[in-house]
């Protein structure tokens, strides 16, 4: 096992995890529990990490996390005029999903 990671929080260290066994990559939460302890241990020492289990996947992993965390943002007018920024591939004024082209 090789950590790859420390995660801000418990929720995003599941969805990077989640994100990299989608791809193949063999990965675990470890420390989840640890928040309950921050106060008493120094908080870097209580943030979740994601280990990879094989270490033959390690780079692959590396990759994967980096274009997770480096998602492209899009600008795109929706059909009603509204201008939908960011990951969204849904108006949130009519609900009208973003054009592919």
């Amino acid at each position: 096992m090789r950590r790859l990671a420390q995660a801000p929080n418990l929720a995003i260290a599941t969805v990077w995890a989640h994100a990299l066994r989608e791809e193949g990559v063999a990965a675990t939460v470890q420390r989840e529990f640890l928040g309950a302890v921050m106060g008493q241990l120094p908080p870097d020492q209580c943030l979740p990490e994601i280990w990879i289990d094989d270490e033959n996947q390690f780079d692959l992993a590396k990759r994967l996390l980096h274009e997770l965390q480096h998602r492209p943002q899009r600008s795109w007018r929706c059909v009603c005029g509204e201008q939908v920024e960011g990951g969204f591939e849904q108006c949130w004024q009519c609900g009208q999903m973003m054009p592919l082209a």
